[in-house]
């Protein structure tokens, strides 16, 4: 299991700002090993951002990507108090979903 996202959410006037950091080893499945042998591609697919449980973000990445990845959001329509929900898939079938509130 992967290690927990760090989040960030902020209001910014009417703006909400997210912040995610992401554990994930994002590899594109092209390196080689220290025996010359091929590391399987193990990226994060699919990104969704839910804010009071309405997705207000939904993406796809690639393994062009680097290892624990850096994302940002601005949101109209947050406020204060609200929650926000990041979920990822990769391409082993891996999820991961973590919750923070809108400081």
């Amino acid at each position: 299991m992967a290690d927990p996202m760090k989040i960030r959410a902020q209001m910014k006037g009417d703006v909400c700002e997210i912040r995610v950091l992401m554990s994930h080893p994002m590899e594109t499945g092209q390196r080689k090993d220290a025996d010359g042998k091929t590391v399987p591609a193990h990226f994060i697919q699919n990104l969704t951002v839910a804010l009071n449980g309405k997705t207000v973000v939904s993406g796809q990445t690639a393994g062009s990507v680097s290892r624990n990845p850096v994302f940002g959001f601005k949101v109209k329509g947050a406020k204060a108090g609200d929650k926000v929900a990041v979920s990822w898939v990769d391409n082993k079938g891996d999820k991961r979903t973590d919750e923070t509130t809108v400081a």
